[in-house]
């Protein structure tokens, strides 16, 4: 079994934290864009947001910063990516849905 100093494994943890982060951004960025959430599935960016917000407090309960960090800002970007798909799908299902027509 391999044995890894304390420092070294803060260090898997902390590079870890910045590639799961940073591989998440371009999809953020393309989605403040263009506005274009067609391909983005509410469901999925539910349940991913909330398991986010979830290791984000198991980050904070066990006080590694690396969880900490990489789940605050991973957070923060889904929970605006899901709130752009709320906000799109309110305005699709408005335009779908035809007024009632007065006789």
């Amino acid at each position: 079994m391999m044995s890894l100093e304390p420092h070294q494994i803060e260090i898997i943890g902390y590079c870890a934290a910045f590639l799961t982060t940073v591989a998440f951004l371009p999809q953020a960025i393309q989605s403040w864009r263009t506005k274009d959430l067609s391909g983005v599935s509410l469901g999925m960016y539910a349940l991913f947001t909330v398991g986010v917000g979830l290791w984000l407090v198991y980050g904070l309960i066990i006080e590694k910063w690396p969880l900490i960090l990489a789940n605050a800002l991973t957070f923060a970007l889904a929970l605006s990516i899901l709130l752009l798909k709320l906000r799109h799908t309110s305005k699709n299902r408005n335009i779908a849905t035809p007024k009632s027509i007065e006789r």
